[in-house]
C-alpha cells in the first residue's frame, strides 16, 4: 500500500478527556503555570527542557504572548478538569504532514500532575489525535540521552527506541545526545486499547492510585 500523507498540521482546537482537556496555551494560563512552576521542586522539572524555570509572572505572559499557533512548536495547556487548574504544557513539534510524521515536546508536566493518569491521559490524547484523527504514521518523542526519568516514561508509554543522535545540539551551554523514540500506526491500535483500558475509572482507588500497571510491552 502506498504511504499516505496525514491530513493537516494539527489545528488550535480543544481535546476533551476524562481528567483532563487539552487547550490551546493562553496568556489565561499564566498564572495557573507560574504557581506550579514556583511551587517547591517545580522549578526543577525545567532542567531538560530548552526553557528555564521562569523568575516572575511577567515572563510567563511573556512567553506565551510569543506562542504562535502557526509556529514550528505549537503549545497546549493541560487542564485538570476536577479543579480547572492549568497544571501543565506540551508540544506538537517536528510537524511533517508530507510525511505523515511529528512529535510531542516541550513537555512540562508540573508536580501535582507527574507519574499521575493526567499525564498518561494528555499523552495519549495527542497520540489519538495524531493516529485516529489527522492519519499521521509516526509519532515521535526525544529527548537529552541524560534524561533518565524521560526515557523510562518513552518506555512505559509504549515507544519504541530507536537510538542516539550524538553531539546533536547545545542546549543551556551543554552539548546534548538526543535519544529517539517513536510509535508507528500499526502499532498504534493495541497501545490504545491499553491506554483506554488503564485510564478506566474502575483502574483507580478512591484515592486515585492504580490498580493495575500500564502494560505496553
Amino acid at each position: 500500500m502506498t504511504p499516505q500523507p496525514a491530513k493537516s498540521a494539527p489545528q488550535p482546537i480543544v481535546l476533551e478527556g476524562r481528567y483532563v482537556r487539552l487547550e490551546p496555551l493562553a496568556a489565561k494560563h499564566a498564572a495557573d503555570l507560574f504557581a506550579v512552576s514556583t511551587m517547591e521542586g517545580g522549578a526543577e522539572r525545567y532542567r531538560w527542557l530548552f526553557s528555564t524555570a521562569p523568575a516572575t509572572l511577567a515572563e510567563v505572559e511573556a512567553r506565551f504572548a510569543a506562542a504562535d499557533w502557526n509556529s514550528d512548536t505549537r503549545y497546549v495547556a493541560i487542564i485538570d478538569k476536577a479543579s480547572g487548574k492549568a497544571l501543565g504544557q506540551q508540544g506538537w513539534m517536528r510537524i511533517r504532514p508530507e510525511h505523515g510524521s511529528i512529535e510531542i515536546g516541550g513537555v512540562y508536566w508540573g508536580l501535582p500532575m507527574a507519574r499521575s493518569r493526567l499525564a498518561t491521559e494528555a499523552l495519549y490524547l495527542f497520540a489519538r489525535h495524531a493516529f485516529d484523527d489527522l492519519g499521521y504514521r509516526r509519532f515521535e518523542w526525544k529527548c537529552n540521552d541524560r534524561n533518565e526519568p524521560s526515557k523510562s516514561a518513552a518506555t512505559r508509554f509504549g515507544f519504541t527506541f530507536e537510538g542516539v543522535f550524538r553531539q546533536d545540539m547545545i542546549t543551556k551551554g551543554e552539548s546534548r545526545d538526543t535519544a529517539w523514540f517513536s510509535i508507528i500506526d500499526g502499532e498504534w491500535p493495541a497501545l490504545r486499547a491499553e491506554y483506554e483500558r488503564w485510564l478506566a475509572p474502575d483502574n483507580f482507588d478512591a484515592n486515585g492510585a492504580q490498580k493495575t500497571r500500564l502494560a505496553t510491552r
